[in-house]
């Protein structure tokens, strides 16, 4: 749905009265203001990182990445915290982690036996690594569908009923899939109804074909059994990107957009319909910080809202030394 905009005067001062942000104890860059962005959506402004990944007990390649946020206290009872994220490393040997925390804008506390999921997980697979976790919740068998990859050209799916704990699943996607596909990776999963195609939810992910990365797209009754669709549904060009990843669905105006970022660094917009059948690229979504901690990139975005404040947590910074931070609408 869409909410009332500030118009540019009132987002300035919202940002000169914000002072320090979401509850993270660090001040608002000068640097961080954005441009209103497209399509009516808000713009994100930097607030802080949700932990010291220095501090963290588990952090084997000093480079985490693909956050995805989910609120819980409505969702199974005595939780660790409101809300969950989950996150990875991505190089060798991976691991799907867990922290958790009571404000979106606030701390998170590292699970203490991470990582939860392993690259290894006798009998199902031995793999160099898992990565790039994201969860839904299905309401109808009160379950937690967790979908990862490992390695990049298999995404797999595990099931919880507490969000900690996980029985594997199987493969839900592979290269083989996707005709002349070299990797199919970076899922993201969102209840979403096409008309025609007996779904209740629909997959965004990353697909290799031709040496490019561009955005696939899936659809599924129960988030098990899945087809998809061989035709990229984004392409990286219009953008005048070389690749694009990371990508996440947002409803909005009455139709569906993806947000996903490319290899400048940039996030991006762009319009699919709730067909799943356009292509209409709208520029830049989101625009790095050029210092610490995007140092130019900021990627794999996933969103939540916490007391009628939007925040969008994100990969930041270089591929080789990514951390998680959190940004919220202004």
């Amino acid at each position: 749905m869409s909410e009332p905009l500030l118009d540019r005067r009132g987002l300035l001062r919202a940002a000169v009265g914000a002072g320090v942000a979401g509850g993270l104890g660090l001040a608002l860059p000068g640097t961080a203001l954005a441009a209103l962005g497209p399509a009516g959506f808000p713009a994100y402004q930097y607030i802080g990182t949700p932990f010291d990944k220095a501090n963290l007990r588990y952090n084997p390649t000093n480079e985490l990445i693909f956050p995805c946020i989910r609120g819980m206290y409505d969702k199974i009872a005595s939780p660790l915290g409101r809300y969950y994220l989950y996150y990875a490393p991505h190089d060798s040997p991976g691991g799907i982690c867990l922290a958790y925390g009571n404000s979106l804008g606030g701390r998170f506390t590292e699970h203490p036996n991470n990582p939860i999921i392993a690259n290894t997980w006798s009998p199902h697979y031995s793999v160099s690594h898992v990565s790039s976790p994201h969860i839904i919740w299905n309401a109808a068998n009160r379950q937690f569908y967790l979908y990862f990859h490992g390695e990049n050209n298999t995404t797999r799916m595990a099931w919880s009923t507490d969000g900690v704990h996980f029985t594997y699943h199987g493969t839900v996607l592979h290269t083989g899939l996707i005709p002349g596909s070299t990797e199919t990776s970076y899922a993201r999963v969102f209840e979403h109804t096409v008309t025609g195609l007996g779904n209740k939810y629909v997959m965004v992910f990353m697909g290799v074909t031709n040496g490019t990365r561009k955005i696939f797209w899936g659809w599924s009754s129960d988030g098990k059994a899945w087809q998809f669709d061989p035709t990229p549904l984004v392409t990286p060009g219009p953008d005048g990107q070389r690749d694009i990843s990371g990508p996440s669905v947002l409803k909005r105006n009455g139709t569906v957009y993806v947000a996903y970022h490319g290899n400048s660094g940039n996030m991006f917009l762009t319009e699919v319909g709730n067909a799943f059948d356009r292509e209409i690229h709208l520029g830049v979504f989101h625009r790095p910080l050029t210092g610490a901690p995007d140092n130019g990139r900021s990627a794999a975005p996933s969103f939540g809202t916490d007391g009628g404040v939007q925040y969008m947590f994100y990969e930041a910074g270089s591929r080789t030394g990514a951390t998680i931070a959190v940004a919220r609408a202004v």
